[in-house]
């Protein structure tokens, strides 16, 4: 069995790769502002192997509503443009036969609410699971205490230790959120 302390470095482990994945979520999540983090994930087919789209091309923003990419190896614009299109990501990519751009429309205000309606489903997606981790990390060390390995002060200290994470990382979820919500309704 475990002892207090890898009991609560897994719990913040954890904890903190919710928010991680939170923070990939919402960079993928579009606003009204051109940004690389929009496109670079997206899975190319490239010769019959997906890859990501950062790896196959250099991606800029030349202009706040306009990203720019250019291919590495210029026969692969097609499937890079196609790739874009599948992703479904409300944008239409332009290919020139060197580089592809991609303009990003204005959002109505119905797509604003839209999108801030799946930020705040996401965030509290990553909310229940860091949750769902304090729940876990309770019980290890509620049985730590049963199988008489720490003392019943040593198990309320750990208990308080793993609310402290709990909140202080529910705390970051929530201005982040905030932060997206305000930058998703800048017009």
């Amino acid at each position: 069995m475990e002892s207090i302390d890898e009991v609560l470095l897994e719990a913040e482990d954890k904890m903190s790769k919710a928010v991680e994945f939170l923070m990939q979520e919402f960079n993928g999540l579009r606003t009204g502002k051109a940004s690389p983090s929009l496109v670079d994930n997206i899975g190319v087919d490239y010769y019959g192997t997906t890859t990501r789209l950062r790896d196959l091309a250099s991606i800029s923003t030349p202009e706040p509503r306009l990203i720019v990419i250019s291919a590495f190896d210029p026969s692969s614009l097609s499937a890079i443009e196609k790739a874009i299109m599948a992703a479904n990501i409300g944008v239409t990519p332009m290919n020139d036969g060197r580089v592809i751009r991609v303009p990003i429309p204005e959002l109505s205000e119905e797509r604003r609410k839209e999108l801030i309606k799946v930020a705040k489903r996401t965030s509290e997606d990553q909310r229940v699971a860091i949750r769902n981790v304090r729940r876990e990390a309770n019980d290890q060390i509620k049985a730590l205490q049963k199988g008489g390995k720490i003392t019943e002060d040593e198990r309320d200290s750990a208990l308080e230790d793993i609310q402290k994470s709990t909140d202080e990382y529910i705390g970051q979820i929530d201005k982040s959120l905030a932060a997206k919500e305000t930058d998703i309704m800048e017009v």
